[in-house]
């Protein structure tokens, strides 16, 4: 009898397991299927012009994504100084501070909405919030609505880096006399850095292709610009512009932006996961 069950549990392993592997195989198929199209078609729009050019008008040949590449650039690296700081701090607070706070409860339970909001929820507030009253949209306004997105992920990620230092090498520190605050940010924290750096390279990762919060706030620009008071031009909207163009030209450029964000993003992920790769250690 017991062998019988041992039999038909292996038999349903094996099941489990052929099923698993074909569901991967159908996944990395259509992965593989989707990058060999962006690599062929994306190369061939790869030429010097479109670091050093600007969009061109509609029907104009030539042209670049030089405005848009430092666009997105600028918006991504003033949300990285924004969305940063703040979520590392709420990250500390919560693992440090909000065992028993309902603040802390109330923080965790905004966190995980805003997780799982659509981006372009998020940038329909900010356009409310800000494009409404100012009556223009902003690269500031885009950078509100990347940060918005950012946050969350760095808050989540910082915090479970936290609670994974072991609790005897916060005891050991505070044996020595130092405060809670010092032991936070000089023991805690600085054994979790790279757990910590993954999350925010992580959360860049995820913001550098939004394209619904940058339609609703900082739109586009067709000139070069680094006027954060004004609509900037980003690779996002471009791409999503120009692929839906009637124009060859347009197309192509749509194709060597989306090439560039995919190689920016793998860059990032693999960063997140070769050079941060260092564990907690007690």
């Amino acid at each position: 009898m017991n062998q019988a069950i041992f039999n038909r549990r292996k038999r349903a392993n094996k099941i489990g397991l052929l099923l698993s592997l074909f569901a991967m195989a159908i996944g990395m198929l259509f992965l593989l299927w989707i990058l060999s199209i962006l690599l062929y078609k994306g190369f061939s729009a790869i030429h010097l012009p479109l670091f050093f050019e600007s969009t061109p008008a509609p029907g104009s040949e030539g042209g670049g994504l030089a405005n848009a590449i430092v666009g997105s650039l600028l918006l991504v690296g003033c949300c990285t100084l924004i969305s940063t700081p703040i979520g590392v701090m709420a990250g500390i607070y919560l693992s440090e501070y909000g065992d028993q706070s309902k603040v802390a409860s109330i923080t965790r339970f905004v966190t995980d909405i805003m997780l799982s909001a659509p981006s372009i929820v998020i940038g329909l507030f900010v356009y409310a919030l800000i494009v409404a009253q100012v009556k223009h949209f902003s690269g500031w306004a885009g950078t509100v609505a990347l940060s918005l997105i950012a946050i969350p992920v760095i808050v989540r990620t910082t915090e479970n880096m936290l609670r994974l230092v072991p609790g005897s090498l916060r005891e050991a520190a505070y044996a020595l006399g130092a405060p809670k605050w010092k032991v936070a940010f000089m023991v805690t924290l600085r054994a979790a850095q790279s757990g910590v750096m993954t999350g925010v390279l992580l959360a860049l990762a995820r913001v550098s292709g939004e394209t619904a919060p940058l339609l609703f706030t900082a739109l586009n620009n067709q000139f070069f610009s680094i006027n954060m008071n004004a609509p900037m031009a980003n690779l996002p909207v471009v791409i999503f512009q120009f692929a839906m163009s009637p124009y060859e030209n347009w197309v192509q450029l749509a194709w060597g932006g989306a090439l560039l964000i995919t190689f920016t993003v793998l860059a990032l992920n693999i960063i997140a996961r070769v050079v941060f790769r260092k564990k907690v250690q007690a």
